[in-house]
């Protein structure tokens, strides 16, 4: 997400569209206001302590950071918006208040949708539960709380909101079938990615440049190590590859939510358990420059998620030429062209995925052959086209009738 606003909000400003976003002050060092760049501000807005906060900590000062954005954009006709743009659904709870107050159109763009990651953690393991019972993380009642509470907040606002944005079809079906979202106001608005950092490039080059072997396969995983994410299993299908032994992988993110701490330690214990020691590399967050030579370094990508509104990884990974193995969920199944760009795997079934990763290690005429095809189709992704498309939604919205609050 934060990839997303970032991007998005420099191609509106080179495209001629003013953009300011309103983000929470976590330290009273941060200026008020930073210029990114010509047409785009980040403001910095006080809610709630001067300290950074957990994700689950977040919603209890909503009401502090929708005043604080009302005081600094309401009072002066300079800084008064054309429409509102909120991006997750917290966000979305102060854009609604911001609409009513400001009378001006709200787009909403979730990133990920509440009702479609419960369905997707249905099929919780009976190891999870039992971690919960015995005290890790949230109990049941206070997830199914946690969970009623977002679940409503994002139905009151894609009731309220002027347009909501979809990534691809699939969210489109979702925020239809499982909010009631009307049709008409579902605009269709896929991201991009930076190909001046993403795009192919020497695989030795680029193993030279993060330390791994040159003559070794390597698997990747990119991703936030949280349940959502399915790190685990890309675990387990390395222990499943027929070359075990040889291959290794990396895997590339940090802890995220109230469980992220206790799944990255399980992926620890898992690692030894399975006698993958010294195969199975933990790395911090990259940079996008740093990241893009992992991902010309790796010779597959698996991307084992149980839900995915788009799957920025998957794209990212095919922009650097390198064939993804991913779930057949969400937008993971526009991304990866089946057989061509990478392979889709129908059951979370790490055999499953090892055995289409052993494919491309095998083949590497095919593995060469998605490579090509994966880099060519990843170029219809761009923020430039991003930005037109919605553009047209803000042109549309300007000066229409505002949507009453379903």
């Amino acid at each position: 997400m934060n990839v997303y606003v970032r991007q998005l909000s420099s191609a509106l400003a080179r495209r001629g569209v003013a953009c300011d976003v309103y983000t929470r002050s976590w330290s009273a060092a941060l200026p008020s206001v930073v210029e990114i760049e010509p047409g785009l501000k980040v403001h910095h807005v006080p809610a709630g302590p001067l300290v950074p906060l957990r994700k689950e900590e977040l919603p209890d000062v909503v009401a502090d950071f929708t005043q604080s954005v009302l005081e600094r954009i309401g009072g002066s006709s300079a800084e008064r918006p054309d429409v509102l743009h909120a991006h997750y659904w917290l966000s979305g709870l102060a854009g609604h208040v911001c609409k009513h107050e400001l009378g001006v159109p709200l787009i909403s763009t979730f990133h990920t949708l509440d009702r479609v990651k419960a369905a997707a953690n249905a099929d919780e393991t009976v190891a999870e539960s039992h971690r919960k019972a015995a005290g890790g993380g949230q109990s049941d009642e206070e997830s199914a709380l946690e969970t009623e509470r977002r679940a409503l907040a994002e139905a009151q606002v894609i009731g309220c909101s002027d347009a909501v944005l979809a990534s691809c079809t699939v969210e489109a079906m979702q925020l239809a079938d499982l909010y009631g979202a009307d049709p008409n106001r579902i605009k269709l608005v896929p991201p991009g990615v930076e190909s001046a950092i993403f795009s192919p490039g020497d695989r030795a080059q680029a193993r030279r440049a993060v330390g791994v072997p040159h003559d070794k396969p390597l698997l990747l995983f990119v991703g936030r190590i949280q349940p959502l994410k399915g790190a685990e299993l890309a675990v387990h299908a390395l222990s499943q590859l027929a070359d075990r032994h040889e291959a290794s992988l990396a895997v590339i993110g940090g802890p995220s939510g109230p469980s992220g701490y206790d799944t990255m330690a399980e992926l620890h214990r898992m690692v030894g358990a399975l006698g993958l020691e010294g195969r199975v590399r933990f790395v911090q967050p990259q940079s996008h420059e740093l990241l893009s030579s992992w991902y010309r370094a790796a010779d597959v990508c698996l991307v084992p998620s149980r839900s995915e509104s788009f799957g920025l990884v998957a794209l990212e990974a095919a922009a650097c030429g390198t064939p993804v193995v991913a779930s057949a969920v969400g937008g993971l199944n526009t991304l990866v062209e089946h057989q061509r760009t990478g392979f889709l795997v129908e059951h979370r079934d790490a055999r499953r995925f090892a055995a289409q990763a052993q494919a491309i290690l095998d083949d590497p005429l095919l593995a060469a052959s998605m490579s090509s095809a994966a880099s060519r189709r990843a170029l219809r992704y761009t923020w430039s086209a991003a930005a037109d498309s919605l553009c047209s939604v803000y042109e549309s919205l300007v000066g229409a009738d505002l949507v009453e609050c379903a």
